[in-house]
């Protein structure tokens, strides 16, 4: 078996094994590392290939430059806005990737410079470790969008940060930086080259025993069916609140460069 992802390489996706560690780094500079459908798909194959590929031991998440990701692309999500969703709402592919982190059998490792908005902060609950340098910026902006949690994050999050600290973090949907991202729980520490440091982390990993990793994670991820369910359960949420007419606010708003007005609806 070969991994796809380096024998055929994504031009929005660096893919690198090196002693056991396969780096995934997203690249569309020119985006902030904003996520569209086949990007989705790609890393969510990269993810399943790994975790059935014995040379691999330890996957990072990453940027390749200066940012992690800005959530989805929004000219890609509008277009899937308005084409009518087929089959389940779980099976959409940012739901699909989630699904494909919760489940990873290996350790995961993210690493967080610059922008982590949507889903790139919804993948750090996913992680089994994550670090961030002093320039990574985090939001959760589903709420400002007339939009709802995805990736279990009602679940994984309170049970992270807290009830309190959790909803804050939703609520408010304001951009926090990594001290609040630390005290939430949603990394483990902050270094100036964090890329680095990861790259550190997941080689010490990486010379330890993988059964004995792959087994402590099944026994701390005990819940893992009820974690996908979540996921499936908040994707049907989100879909349904994607045809809302806040969301369609939001969305017009954002194109005319104006604050939206939710006042108008109960």
């Amino acid at each position: 078996m070969t991994l796809r992802c380096i024998q055929q390489p994504h031009p929005h996706l660096h893919a690198e094994l090196a002693q056991g560690v396969l780096t995934l780094a997203i690249q569309r500079p020119e985006s902030k590392n904003a996520l569209y459908g086949e990007l989705y798909l790609w890393i969510t194959q990269a993810l399943d290939e790994a975790d059935q590929y014995k040379e691999v031991r330890v996957v990072i998440l990453r940027g390749a430059t200066a940012d992690f990701t800005a959530g989805n692309d929004m000219q890609d999500f509008m277009k899937f806005v308005q084409s009518p969703l087929q089959g389940k709402a779980g099976d959409a592919p940012p739901f699909v990737l989630l699904k494909a982190a919760a489940r990873f059998s290996k350790p995961l490792i993210a690493a967080v410079r610059g922008v982590a908005i949507g889903i790139g902060v919804t993948l750090l609950l996913h992680a089994d470790l994550a670090y961030s340098d002093e320039t990574a910026l985090f939001q959760i902006p589903f709420v400002s969008l007339g939009l709802s949690p995805e990736g279990a994050a009602s679940k994984l999050l309170v049970q992270q940060a807290g009830y309190h600290p959790a909803a804050e973090l939703l609520f408010t949907a304001e951009k926090f930086n990594s001290d609040k991202a630390m005290k939430a729980g949603l990394i483990n520490s902050i270094h100036e080259n964090v890329y680095a440091y990861a790259q550190q982390q997941a080689e010490k990993l990486a010379a330890l025993p993988l059964a004995s990793l792959q087994q402590s994670k099944a026994l701390m991820k005990h819940n893992l069916a009820e974690i996908l369910t979540c996921i499936d359960d908040e994707a049907e949420i989100f879909m349904q609140r994607v045809a809302s007419a806040e969301m369609l606010e939001a969305v017009q708003a954002f194109m005319q460069k104006r604050k939206p007005d939710f006042t108008q609806f109960n």
